[in-house]
């Protein structure tokens, strides 16, 4: 019975039965075509038995293993490897189709390649997770012919896992990696001029032609007889909080990614960013009724604490709460900090329900508030009009884009700070807003 199951017809098998059913249909009316078509017949069954043989020959004649980082990355190219070795003495040609989690609607998978004797090789391919969660792979499934091609052996390789999907670690640690080698301005990461110095000392040098005179020691200068000068640093154990509402308005896709991830997976790489400049980050995140608090730490662990509660995010995307999130904020964040706000108005009338809210956080914080620009809508603005229906899709496209930029005038008219962006370019536009408001000493 395992045998039968295992057992698929080729399509090469098919045509020798319809050759042969048409060597008989010819010998019907020519005697001498009947001799040739029972030999035919004769040859076909030898053949299919020594196909058989063969690729039975091997109770394991194929073996495989999948290759699978221990999480995905939301949002970034992962790479799988399948690992194949092939038992047999003889040359067969494989298909491989890996049983791929069913969030990837990944219907016609399948990898072919030849196999000498006793070969082995290693594939890979990648994916591109656009949710946040568990995800299962399956068995393994390999289909073996040999060069005969009348038949198909199927081996079913158990390789069930599961692998959680993150938020983008990858992208984290590309921006980790810049920052630490100083490169941040490859990414895109604006270069900011800054503005006077911070008040925290860092040591005496010699002073170099570029340096601010302003910050010249002139005590120092008269005991070494050389110029020397002040050298200050950046203010350390600063708060960073990044705010992630979980509603409805973040439920918008971009390039299959929600508006949410585009904000989680920003809040991960920022909060990594902020560590790595020795401040304080943390994290609130906040729905109709759930509100979830990292408090603000600056030790390196805690990047971690923050990317598993980024990772635990759930929301129905109903209207969100500002008032919970209002005491929330009071409750448990005592001191000023740099509050980015990922949220998204399409409408000023949805930003001023929200605008009494924002202006008492703004009281006491540092507020940035962060909402995309809709794409979709800014290409159409872009668009020659060539009928009377295009007209009309452009007119409301400028119309909504007009609303938001009324949206900016009008939050940074009581002094806070916004982020209008492109979902892609989130993340880059967050850490530049964050060094300007750094090195302009505001936070």
């Amino acid at each position: 019975m395992q045998i039968i199951r295992s057992l698929y017809i080729a399509a090469r098998f098919y045509l020798a039965l319809f050759s042969i059913a048409v060597l008989f249909t010819i010998g019907f009316f020519v005697d001498v075509v009947i001799a040739i078509a029972e030999i035919a017949s004769i040859g076909v069954v030898v053949i299919c038995l020594v196909d058989l043989l063969l690729l039975y020959s091997k109770r394991s004649g194929i073996e495989a293993t999948r290759i699978a980082p221990n999480r995905l990355s939301n949002g970034d190219e992962n790479t799988i490897k399948l690992l194949v070795k092939s038992n047999y003495g003889i040359s067969t040609s494989v298909e491989i189709i890996d049983e791929i989690p069913i969030q990837f609607q990944i219907r016609n998978f399948s990898i072919h390649q030849k196999f000498t004797q006793f070969s082995e090789h290693q594939f890979s391919y990648k994916l591109t997770p656009v949710n946040r969660g568990d995800f299962d792979f399956g068995s393994i499934n390999i289909f073996v012919n040999t060069n005969l091609s009348l038949f198909k052996r199927r081996f079913t390789v158990a390789a069930h896992q599961t692998v959680p999907v993150y938020p983008s670690y990858i992208q984290m640690r590309k921006f980790e990696m810049y920052a630490i080698s100083n490169r941040l301005t490859d990414l895109g990461v604006k270069k900011v001029r800054r503005l006077g110095h911070t008040m925290e000392f860092d040591q005496i040098r010699e002073y170099v032609r570029g340096d601010d005179i302003r910050s010249i020691n002139w005590k120092a200068t008269a005991r070494s007889n050389h110029l020397m000068i002040n050298q200050y640093q950046d203010e350390r154990s600063q708060q960073i909080i990044n705010m992630v509402d979980l509603g409805r308005v973040m439920k918008m896709p971009f390039d299959g990614l929600q508006l949410l991830e585009y904000a989680i997976n920003t809040s991960l790489v920022l909060s990594n960013i902020a560590v790595l400049k020795e401040d304080k980050a943390g994290l609130i995140s906040f729905s109709n009724d759930k509100l979830t608090v990292v408090p603000p730490d600056k030790k390196r662990t805690h990047v971690r604490k923050i990317q598993q509660a980024l990772y635990n995010i759930e929301t129905n995307f109903m209207e969100s709460d500002y008032d919970k999130l209002l005491v929330g904020l009071k409750s448990h964040i005592k001191q000023r900090s740099l509050v980015l706000l990922y949220t998204n108005f399409e409408t000023l009338s949805s930003m001023e329900r929200q605008l009494p809210y924002l202006r008492k956080i703004a009281k006491d914080h540092l507020l940035v508030t962060i909402f995309f620009e809709n794409t979709e809508l800014t290409s159409l603005t872009q668009q020659d009009s060539e009928n009377v229906s295009d007209i009309y899709l452009k007119t409301i496209a400028e119309k909504f884009s007009f609303e938001k930029k009324q949206i900016i005038k009008s939050l940074n008219s009581y002094g806070i700070h916004s982020i209008y962006t492109p979902p892609k370019e989130l993340s880059i536009n967050a850490i530049n807003k964050y060094l300007e408001l750094k090195a302009r000493a505001l936070i």
